[in-house]
């Protein structure tokens, strides 16, 4: 099951300025973006979310039909294809490579540099040569040791990664051929290597194989004779026989998955061939199978047989924080901590982990047929030929479990791996063709599909399979390389929980799931802490026990097996018992949110630890909700508060307000004594209302207590906010809330909508002393229980000459759908606000009024001039751009002024014409 979310993880994006239609793409490292087209290769440097320029280009031997870069050696390996045949080349020290006449070396692997030549290699490119007896399928590279795998037809060959040191001055990366694995009836059309473990994939089978060292287990390492000719003549034989076979009959075997040694049953045949010196230590001697498994192709779809071939293996290691690569070895030194494979079928994808055992994690059902996927241990990127997928991934939580010895404990505590995954966000994306991914950027490759393909009948597939594939790539249309930048882990943390709170008042379990995917992405991101900058490792870690808080008020309202999470979650926040105390919101007994069995737990559990002042505050707190008369005393029929009631007003005011939160669920106190009692407690008399008492009413709006009327406590809110608003009088006390805590805590605080930040960001020299009570109010106003007719009258009180009257005068009206005299207002006072308000209001029924009133408005100011004449101009052209999109060509040529210019008005004219045409 996936469940599907609507936020943003993808930000900016920029267009990779490459000269030819790319046809290889491949990055890594910090910076690195690898183009290939015909017989060329362009390296780009990307830096940041808007610089991509080209470093340099140079040529190769043959058209690239694969190629890999690995960040340890920094070089780029490719097979190549010329006259039919292919080669295998890496490229080193192609950074030198400063224009594309500069010298290059060549070389053949394992050559030994002489030392006159090493001084012509320092600034040189220098390309190896790999020579083969077998055509290579496909490549890749360790991403933690740079070793290379190469596949070819029955076996793979695994070749070493070398730093040699020449003298003292002159040094150079080679490679060595170490080991030649021969694996029987599979064809490898992807593979990946890392640190010893091996996955081989065809078009139906995956295999995950380890390499070791330790000779007790598994296959073990031979030296395998050349076959002799009646040998290779059998073998041909029996090729022929089975080609013949496969010509004439389907074959479908049924799927299978195995693990551990019950692989033996595939009937895949694994050796281990030492292809190093004879006096030399081998440094793998046997090998395990892992992971065997076959899927069966669906016999309808067996012309096509895209709709059923994998596609997109990958290992991901996750490894000790270190230091990263150097150029020099250093990489060498990380620890590998967890190991995942993914692979995918066009419509469902498989997430393994794999170091300390083979299991599967998690299966991804895509909504329409995947092309590409790459996977990172934030997320798994996921194209199809209409959209960008990003899609949650449980390898924080796998790692976490595996590593912590106190996970799973009153300690600590993680989300499970057998969490179901989400989709956060599936961005329309016209025509991919390919994904790549390194650090925050996500390589992505776009083609429009040829003309003669389009709303092809499934009839005519078979007939035209071989008809498509002698169209010219003249014929086909345009291409784009795109380079779109993941957002900051923090920031698509801070989304992740503003979202929660959508679901905090409806449903608990959908609330922890989602604070539970942000909680993993923290983790994910402090994962790379070696990567880091100081400030940037503190926002994280200060997100991270932010969301133990999120995850421990959660489960701390469960009354179920889960409920005792709350401890470990609780503990890991770094919240005092008083903090965590001073957080319950008390709501009514049948509502979703009220405390159960956690919280009580997570008490329970407290008391019977030694935690000093925490431990009297419990205390406190009961004995306050017990015995009233420790707070509040009667004397002549005035409220008289205690000594303690002073004392914690001044040290504890959460703590007190907690209390009298609790004296009146339990029916100790009424409304209007409260109200007195902080009054008095306050010293202030009957017509004036203190702080503490407004940050009261604000807690009893959190808490939901029985028996409140709620349009009783907005119009004392309102009202209070207004006045002091009006008089720009700041609060006597720090308020206990921000505005932002209200949002996030109470579902009658609205979001304050975008264009209201707009209106109130256009008055430069606001007073901030009002800033939180005038957004405490707009908050209101946008709240789903706020009665707007209510505070009417009082808004006489807020001028619109100044911003923040103008905002609740304008929220006021939009909530009472008048909507055309909000547009004249906004139009007259703030244009800059107008179309961030149209885009948020006139939806639906409300469609219209874009070109039967904001656009024939727009048009009249831009024609009157005036000194705000670039600003109606510039919202014209927004307003324009919407209903273009929004309307056919016929309706949107009769909603245009008659005298206006045909020059300014043709671009619109033109992108809805080929959006959809004229019949």
């Amino acid at each position: 099951m996936v469940q599907l979310y609507n936020l943003h993880p993808f930000g900016s994006q920029q267009v990779v300025p490459c000269q030819r239609e790319p046809e290889q793409i491949c990055c890594g490292g910090l910076d690195a973006l690898f183009v290939a087209s015909g017989c060329k290769v362009e390296a780009f440097a990307v830096q940041g979310a808007e610089s991509c320029q080209l470093r340099c280009s140079f040529s190769t031997l043959g058209r690239v039909l694969r190629m890999a870069y690995s960040e340890v050696g920094d070089y780029l390996v490719a097979i190549e294809e010329k006259n039919k045949t292919t080669f295998l080349r890496a490229y080193m020290n192609w950074r030198s490579k400063r224009t594309e006449n500069s010298r290059v070396c060549i070389r053949m692997v394992g050559h030994n540099v002489e030392a006159p030549f090493c001084e012509s290699f320092r600034d040189q490119m220098s390309i190896i040569e790999i020579p083969l007896s077998e055509d290579p399928l496909c490549i890749s590279c360790c991403p933690m040791k740079g070793d290379l795998l190469v596949g070819c037809t029955n076996k793979l060959v695994l070749f070493t990664l070398k730093y040699w040191i020449i003298n003292e001055e002159f040094s150079m990366w080679d490679f060595e051929r170490s080991l030649i694995i021969h694996i029987d009836n599979i064809t490898p059309v992807e593979i990946s290597v890392c640190v010893g473990y091996v996955a081989v994939m065809s078009d139906l089978e995956v295999l995950i194989l380890k390499l070791e060292s330790d000779p007790t287990n598994g296959e073990k390492v031979k030296h395998h004779p050349q076959k002799t000719n009646n040998q290779l003549q059998q073998t041909e034989d029996v090729s022929n026989e089975t080609s013949q076979l496969e010509s004439d009959f389907v074959i479908c075997l049924k799927p299978m998955e195995l693990l551990g040694e019950k692989c033996e049953q595939s009937g895949i045949s694994v050796k281990l061939e030492s292809t190093g010196l004879a006096d030399e230590k081998a440094k793998y001697l046997n090998v395990q199978q892992l992971l065997y498994r076959r899927f069966a192709p669906d016999i309808s779809f067996y012309v096509l047989s895209d709709n059923i071939k994998l596609h997109s293996l990958q290992l991901l290691p996750i490894h000790q924080t270190g230091l990263p690569p150097d150029g020099k070895g250093s990489s060498q030194e990380k620890e590998l901590l967890s190991l995942f494979c993914f692979f995918s079928l066009p419509h469902v994808g498989y997430l393994y982990t794999v170091v300390e055992s083979v299991a599967l994690l998690s299966v991804y059902w895509y909504p329409e047929k995947a092309q590409q996927a790459v996977l990172t241990p934030q997320f798994l990127h996921v194209i199809t030929s209409q959209s960008l997928q990003c899609f949650t991934v449980r390898c924080s939580a796998a790692v976490a479990h595996e590593e912590d010895l106190h996970m799973d404990t009153t300690m600590k505590a993680c989300p499970p791996v057998s969490m179901d995954v989400c989709a956060l966000r599936i961005q329309l994306f016209i025509g991919l063709k390919a994904i790549c991914h390194f650090k925050n950027h996500i390589i992505l490759l776009t083609k429009a599909d040829p003309v003669s393909e389009k709303r092809e009948s499934p009839k005519r597939l078979l007939k035209d399979a071989s008809v498509r594939r002698r169209i010219s790539p003249v014929a086909e249309a345009g291409w784009n390389l795109y380079i779109v930048n993941t957002i900051a882990p923090l920031q698509l943390y801070k989304e992740m929980v503003d979202y929660s709170n959508t679901y905090k008042t409806v449903k608990t379990q959908s609330c922890i799931h989602l604070l539970s995917e942000a909680h993993l992405l923290v983790r994910a991101a402090l994962m790379e802490s070696s990567r880091l900058e100081p400030a940037e490792k503190a926002e994280l870690l200060e997100a991270f026990k932010e969301s133990c808080g999120h995850l421990g008020d959660c489960y701390s309202r469960l009354d179920t097996e889960q409920s005792h999470l709350a401890l470990p979650y609780y503990k890991m926040s770094g919240l005092s018992l008083a903090e965590v105390l001073a957080r319950v919101e008390w709501m009514e007994d049948s509502e979703s949110q009220k405390y159960e069995r956690g919280l009580i737990f997570y008490i329970n559990h407290s008391l019977y630890e030694n935690l000093g002042e925490e431990l009297n505050a419990v205390k406190l707190l009961y004995g306050f909700i017990l015995e009233p008369r420790l707070l509040i005393q009667h004397w002549k029929g005035q409220i008289v508060p205690t000594e303690l009631a002073i004392h914690l007003k001044e040290t504890q005011p959460g703590l007190l307000l907690t209390s009298v939160l609790g004296l009146q669920k339990n029916g100790k106190i009424g409304i209007e004594e409260a109200d007195s009692f902080f009054k008095v407690l306050c010293g202030k008399d009957e017509d004036t209302i203190p702080q503490l008492l407004v940050d009261f009413w604000e807690a009893q709006l959190v808490a939901c207590l029985p028996n409140m009327v709620l349009q009783d406590l907005f119009f004392k809110l309102t009202t209070q906010y207004i006045w002091r608003i009006s008089r720009r009088q700041c609060p006597d006390t720090i308020p206990l809330r921000t505005a932002e805590d209200l949002i996030n805590a109470c579902s009658h605080y609205g979001l304050v909508y975008p264009w209201v930040h707009v209106l109130t960001s256009s008055d430069s020299l606001a007073d901030k002393n009002y800033t939180e009570d005038l957004l405490k109010l707009q908050s209101l106003i946008c709240g789903p229980s706020f009665d707007v007719s209510s505070i009417i009258p009082f808004l006489e009180l807020l001028s619109e000459d100044t911003v923040a009257g103008l905002s609740a005068h304008v929220l006021c009206h939009t909530r009472l759908q008048e909507y055309e005299q909000c547009i004249d207002t906004l139009l007259e006072r703030c244009p800059e606000a107008v179309i961030a308000y149209a885009n948020q209001e006139l939806r639906e029924e409300h469609w219209v009024l874009w070109w039967k009133k904001l656009l024939p408005d727009l048009c009249q100011k831009v024609k009157c001039g005036g000194e705000k004449h670039q600003l109606y101009l510039s919202s014209l052209k927004e307003a324009l751009s919407v209903i273009a999109v929004g309307l056919d060509l016929r309706d949107f040529l009769n909603v245009l002024p008659e005298d206006g210019a045909a020059a300014f008005f043709l671009p619109y004219l033109l992108f809805c014409s080929r959006k959809k045409s004229l019949p």
